[in-house]
């Protein structure tokens, strides 16, 4: 029996020193595929720094120059400069919002070939617009007769959903401004 127990313990030490051997050179191997990837990644910080110091004041050159001009492109101009910070900030707010309704719903975006297929004919008719008549656009005419021959029943559907958005919008205006009447405003100052 004691040799058997000698036996054993070797056969464990043997591999418990195996296992560290392994465990060492596989934390060396990770240790350097994560210096090898902090050092891409810093070499494309770098890249990019320098590409954005190379660009950075031709931009702004550029904005300052057009900003300069004056009248009605100077307007335009200035109207853009003065939109895009809110378009870029509810551009990322609606992303993120479809972002949650689709995994929230567990929903998936329709591929490329349906998107193609739904908007081919409004690009033919914006390319063409002799193709204009293929889209089965209804007449102004076609729409005031539907309105004219509206049935009772029609008549309330509208109303009625006319009445939901319009409260829907009410009460979410009194939730956004936190008062049921008016908005707060500052005190008159009377001289």
């Amino acid at each position: 029996m004691p040799a058997r127990a000698l036996l054993l313990r070797q056969s464990q030490f043997l591999a418990r020193r195996t296992a560290v051997r392994h465990a060492s050179s596989t934390s060396e191997a990770a240790s350097k595929a994560s210096q090898s990837a902090s050092s891409a990644a810093s070499k494309a910080q770098e890249g990019l720094s320098k590409v954005t110091a190379a660009a950075g004041p031709a931009v702004s050159n550029a904005a300052s120059a057009l900003r300069k001009v004056g009248g009605p492109v100077g307007k335009v101009v200035s109207f853009v400069d003065s939109m895009v910070p809110p378009t870029v900030y509810y551009s990322k707010v609606g992303i993120s919002l479809a972002r949650l309704v689709f995994r929230g719903q567990n929903m998936t975006p329709p591929n490329l070939a349906t998107f193609q297929s739904y908007f081919q004919p409004l690009i033919n008719a914006a390319r063409n617009p002799a193709n204009l008549k293929s889209l089965n656009l209804p007449s102004p005419q076609g729409l005031l007769a539907r309105v004219r021959n509206a049935n009772k029943k029609e008549i309330a559907v509208a109303g009625v959903t006319a009445a939901e958005v319009i409260g829907f919008f009410t009460i979410g205006e009194m939730v956004g401004r936190m008062n049921i009447v008016g908005y707060r405003g500052e005190p008159v100052h009377e001289h």
